[in-house]
C-alpha cells in the first residue's frame, strides 16, 4: 500500500512539474507580428478558454493554456511563443502581484462581439480598425444607420464608429470634391437613406443614429472612434435641436447664432469648442489641432501616459504597448485641443509640448468610449484615393496596437466600478 501511494504521489508530482502554458510575449526584442498575437488571443477566448493578460509584464503579454492547437495556430500566423512550466508561469505570477511591482494580471474571459458602424459598400482597407481587425482574423459584423435605428447594438458588446460626419455636413469635403463624381453620390446616397428612415434630412437622421450610439455606451456598451467620427459625433450631441447646416448640406440655411444655442452638457468628451462655420474650411470645430499644429513629420510623436496596473487597470490595459512613444499620424482630427476636453476625460496620450491630446478615455453612464486621433497608425497623411496600407509591412505597429487594446478590454473579467 506505501509502494502504490507513494506511486501516485510522484505522479503527481511529476504531472504538477510538466504542466504547461504559451506565453506570448509582447515586448519589442521576443514578438515577431503583435498585431497576429491579438487575433490568438481572441481565437482562444472563442474556444471557451481564458487567458491572462499580463499588464505590463513583457508589453502586455498573454498567458494562456497549452493546447497543441493553440501552438499550430501561432506557427500558422506567424507569432512568437514561448512554452514554459507550471512552476515558470506561478514565478510570474508571483512577480507580477508583488506590491512593488506595476504589474496585474487580468483574466480575459469571453471573446466580445464587435461591430463597425460603417456605410454600405466600404472595403475593410477604408478605415484603420476594420483594416486590423482584418488582419488579425478576429472577427466583425458591420451595421449602419438602420440597424442602429432598429436596436441591433443590443447585440453587440464593442462598436467601433467608422470615419463618420454625424453633423450631416457629409465630411466637410464640399470645398474640394463638391463636382467629384464619388461626392455626389455619396451624399445622394445618403439623402436617400435618410427619407426612406422617414427624415426630411441627413443631419436629422445622423442625431437620432448619435443619440441611439448614446444610449447604448450609456447602457454598458464599448465604443471606439477615430479621426471625424470623434469630435462629429460630439457635435451631434451638443447641437440637438439645432441648425448647423448651410444651405449646400441641408436645402435651407443655418440657425441664427448657432454657437450661443450649443450645450456642451450632451457630449461625450470635449466642451467650450467653437464650430467652424464656414463651408469652404474641412473643419468642425476648435476641438481637432490639424490646422493649429506645427509639427515636422520627422518630430511627430506623442507619448503613451503611464498608469498603475494594480490601482487603474483600465488604462493600463488600453496603453499596453512595446514603447512609450509612438509616432504621431494626420487625419482630418489628428488630435484633440487639450484644454478643449472635459476633467473627467482621461488623457492616454499625448503631445504635452503641443498642447494636444491624440488617445483619450471615458466613462458614460454604465459603459465605456475611447477617442483617438487621426486616420491610420501606418499612413502618415492619407489623402481620398491613397493605396491602402500593407499591414505585413507593419506587423509590430503600436499605433495599431492601440486599437487592439481596445477590442480586448471587454473581455476583461469585470470589477465593481467606482461611481
Amino acid at each position: 500500500m506505501k509502494k502504490i501511494i507513494a506511486s501516485i504521489l510522484f505522479l503527481f508530482v511529476v504531472v504538477n512539474t510538466y504542466a504547461s502554458y504559451i506565453l506570448i510575449p509582447m515586448d519589442a526584442e521576443s514578438q515577431k507580428n503583435h498585431l497576429k498575437a491579438y487575433g490568438i488571443t481572441y481565437w482562444t477566448l472563442e474556444k471557451q478558454e481564458k487567458v491572462k493578460w499580463l499588464l505590463n509584464y513583457r508589453g502586455g503579454a498573454f498567458l494562456l493554456p497549452d493546447f497543441e492547437e493553440i501552438q499550430k495556430e501561432c506557427q500558422i500566423r506567424g507569432v512568437s511563443y514561448e512554452i514554459i512550466s507550471d512552476s515558470k508561469a506561478e514565478s510570474i505570477l508571483q512577480e507580477i502581484s508583488s506590491p512593488s511591482k506595476n504589474m496585474e494580471a487580468v483574466v480575459l474571459e469571453k471573446a466580445p462581439k464587435i461591430a463597425v458602424y460603417t456605410p454600405y459598400g466600404k472595403q475593410p482597407w477604408d478605415d484603420a480598425v476594420t483594416m486590423v481587425l482584418t488582419y488579425a482574423e478576429i472577427p466583425y459584423e458591420t451595421v449602419y444607420d438602420e440597424e442602429v435605428l432598429n436596436d441591433a447594438l443590443l447585440l453587440y458588446d464593442w462598436l467601433h464608429l467608422h470615419h463618420e460626419d454625424f453633423t450631416g455636413q457629409f465630411g466637410k469635403f464640399y470645398r474640394s470634391y463638391r463636382t467629384a463624381p464619388w461626392y455626389i453620390k455619396e451624399k445622394k446616397d445618403a439623402e436617400d437613406l435618410a427619407k426612406k428612415l422617414g427624415y426630411n434630412k441627413v443631419s436629422e437622421a445622423k442625431l437620432d443614429v448619435a443619440l441611439k450610439i448614446r444610449d447604448y455606451v450609456v447602457g454598458g456598451g464599448f465604443m471606439f472612434a477615430m479621426c471625424s467620427a470623434t469630435d462629429s459625433f460630439d457635435i451631434a450631441l451638443a447641437a440637438e435641436g439645432i441648425d448647423i447646416c448651410e444651405p449646400m448640406f441641408d436645402g435651407d440655411g443655418s440657425d441664427a447664432n448657432y454657437q450661443n444655442k450649443i450645450d456642451y452638457n450632451n457630449t461625450f468628451a470635449f466642451t467650450n469648442f467653437i464650430l467652424e462655420r464656414s463651408p469652404n474650411i474641412y473643419e468642425f470645430s476648435s476641438i481637432d489641432m490639424t490646422r493649429k499644429r506645427r509639427i515636422p513629420k520627422t518630430t511627430d510623436y506623442f507619448t503613451l501616459m503611464d498608469f498603475s496596473a494594480k490601482w487603474d487597470p483600465i488604462p493600463t490595459m488600453l496603453n499596453q504597448n512595446h514603447t512609450a512613444l509612438v509616432k504621431g499620424f494626420m487625419g482630418q482630427t489628428t488630435s484633440f485641443t487639450r484644454n478643449e476636453i472635459k476633467s473627467k476625460v482621461l488623457v492616454l496620450g499625448e503631445n504635452k509640448t503641443n498642447g494636444e491630446a491624440k488617445y483619450i478615455h471615458g466613462i458614460k453612464g454604465k459603459g465605456f468610449f475611447t477617442f483617438y486621433g487621426g486616420h491610420d497608425p501606418e499612413d502618415y497623411t492619407h489623402r481620398v484615393g491613397d493605396p491602402k496600407t500593407e499591414l505585413d509591412l507593419h506587423p509590430t505597429s503600436p499605433g495599431y496596437r492601440l486599437i487592439l487594446n481596445n477590442i480586448l478590454f471587454p473581455a476583461a473579467r469585470k470589477k465593481k466600478q467606482k461611481t
